[in-house]
């Protein structure tokens, strides 16, 4: 189960960074579009805002799956500094077991979010507002495979370069 783990996960996140690394790429070409339509054409756009916004969600749910498989967890450093042998097992389980429940609320109010508001459109496009939030539960449980994977295979990469 293990190995399975950290397969999905070296695949999931891989993907996740790389779609993250291309939306940002997209959201700096939109601004772009945005400054030069308005500064330069004095025809600014309308759509490239909220579209903006919009992939910037992505981006970040993306990222974020990539954040916590190297140890950007949601934790107290100083307790996992401190501890050694069994109680850093122990610590390091209740950090995991923190994070999952955290994603899990985020997965399950997410759900809802984009229940109620899939009927909703953008003001200047006709796609549903649905998509955009669509981001949080799909971040959130591509997230709950980083953070199994971290907990199986720890990246202490956070600790090591903290201040």
């Amino acid at each position: 189960m293990k190995k399975i783990i950290l397969r999905l996960d070296r695949v999931l996140t891989g993907l996740c960074l790389y779609t993250a690394c291309v939306l940002l790429a997209l959201i700096s070409c939109l601004g772009m579009w945005q400054v030069i339509g308005r500064f330069v054409f004095s025809q600014p756009s309308t759509w490239t805002e909220e579209s903006m916004r919009r992939l910037l969600i992505w981006m970040v749910m993306l990222g974020i799956v990539a954040a916590f498989r190297q140890g950007a967890l949601v934790s107290v450093d100083l307790m996992l500094r401190l501890s050694r042998g069994a109680w850093r097992g122990t610590v390091r389980g209740i950090i995991t077991g923190v994070n999952l429940a955290f994603l899990a609320v985020v997965i399950w109010f997410g759900v809802d979010l984009v229940n109620r508001i899939r009927f909703q459109t953008f003001a200047s496009m006709e796609l549903s507002m649905g998509w955009a939030y669509a981001a949080l539960p799909v971040g959130a449980l591509l997230a709950v495979v980083a953070v199994l994977a971290h907990h199986i295979d720890p990246h202490d990469d956070e600790l090591s370069t903290a201040q």
